[in-house]
């Protein structure tokens, strides 16, 4: 017990000073399940500690949530809450560093009528969206992290008591994000430059598009002018430096929203606002989804693309080797931020503007019109598989192989 607390301790110190690096003097948003007490104590003290003005912590109930959506009138629950919204300008106005902590059950919201999930959900979108813009544009600095709930820890070990689970999955997430090492910092630096390393490779070839197949997949995606590549850090408006997700295995750039065509399989169920989402496929054409299909969750996954035009499209290509930690773990997790990082990943929904030159400075109108995708919402879902290869072509047409059975071609960094 008293070496879990130590880590649980070095974990929360991680997560302020390398997650959200938080500065003298800054607000920070904690967003953390009631469940997760201790932990929240500890980032607030380590907030605190490296001179934050201020921790809001915004405590969040699942328990609560359901009630609300089970229950509350149908008129009520549609409705824009303008004291959400005052919290979430005043946030803003502060440039708050957000962290948040993610640990609920991914299945929480199973068996309350779909319909009424999609209704809360696009209420809270339109609510959270000048915030979720903001984030996308880096205007200040975020992360997100786990906590081992045990409603998911019986998820992803449904065999195990639940005591033993939740034991067992924080010990895999102290793992994952290298609290197991002599120096967590330091090893997050090195990760971090290892990403770039790759980010910085593809920013320095002229690629057109990327081809994914596996015996499941066959997909082209074009990419849009001016691309870039990202890469474990991220830096906000002032210069400062973040860790947007920790655990992070992957490098990303947005699509062309009008070059996608083909079909690609997810290869890990999606874990979306309490709903398990399970086998989709996608068809794309001119880069619109023109068909998708799902042996479990179908309405749930209606809802999400009927979200708005933009969740009909692409936003985020996101490359994960198969040689990670997570993916080596052999586990599903049933949460985004663990899975994402085992596969190769797409999200439908918005595009992160500075997946582009000069992106952030740009209002909705030029993002379109530079062919990134706006929507309300960005959902990530795993396409990446031991079998999968990726080719990159150039806009003279030269092959350039980039993924074999999963992971980097070797030598990358050192060719072209």
């Amino acid at each position: 017990m008293s070496h879990f607390k130590q880590q649980l301790q070095q974990y929360a110190e991680l997560i302020v000073a390398v997650g959200g690096n938080v500065q003298p003097g800054q607000t920070v948003m904690l967003q953390i399940e009631v469940e997760q007490s201790e932990l929240a104590h500890l980032i607030t003290t380590a907030a605190y500690q490296r001179g934050a003005a201020e921790v809001i912590v915004n405590w969040q109930d699942t328990a609560t949530q359901q009630a609300f959506i089970a229950h509350a009138a149908t008129e009520r629950m549609t409705t824009v809450d303008q004291v959400a919204t005052a919290q979430v300008n005043d946030w803003l106005d502060k440039a708050a560093t957000r962290i948040v902590v993610m640990s609920a059950d991914p299945s929480s919201l199973s068996g309350l009528p779909a319909e009424r999930i999609a209704a809360y959900q696009q209420t809270q979108a339109q609510i959270k969206q000048p915030l979720m813009q903001a984030l996308q544009a880096n205007r200040f600095s975020w992360t997100v992290v786990a906590a081992a709930g045990l409603d998911w820890a019986h998820h992803v070990f449904p065999d195990l008591p639940p005591n033993v689970a939740v034991t067992k999955l924080w010990q895999l997430i102290f793992k994952i994000t290298r609290i197991d090492q002599p120096d967590p910092i330091a090893a997050w630096q090195q990760h971090a430059a290892e990403l770039k390393a790759y980010a910085t490779k593809l920013n320095q070839l002229p690629l057109d598009r990327l081809h994914y197949y596996s015996a499941k997949t066959d997909l082209t995606i074009g990419l849009p002018k001016n691309y870039n590549w990202s890469g474990a850090t991220s830096e906000n408006s002032h210069g400062q430096t973040f860790m947007p997700n920790m655990p992070t295995e992957e490098i990303f750039t947005a699509p062309d929203r009008h070059r996608v065509d083909g079909t690609v399989t997810a290869t890990k169920p999606l874990s979306y606002a309490g709903t398990i989402i399970d086998d989709m496929v996608f068809t794309f054409t001119n880069g619109r989804i023109t068909a998708a299909h799902t042996d479990h969750g179908q309405s749930a996954l209606d809802h999400l693309l009927a979200t708005d035009a933009g969740a009909q499209h692409l936003g985020e290509l996101a490359l994960v080797p198969e040689a990670t930690p997570i993916a080596r773990s052999g586990l599903i997790f049933y949460n985004t931020l663990f899975d994402e990082n085992a596969a190769n990943h797409l999200a439908f929904g918005s595009a992160y503007p500075f997946s582009i030159k000069d992106g952030t400075s740009m209002i909705d109108a030029q993002l379109k019109a530079a062919a990134l995708n706006t929507s309300q919402l960005h959902v990530d879902f795993m396409v990446g598989a031991p079998d999968m290869a990726i080719d990159a072509y150039t806009k003279d047409d030269r092959l350039i192989p980039i993924f074999r059975n999963g992971n980097w071609v070797p030598g990358l960094l050192d060719q072209y």
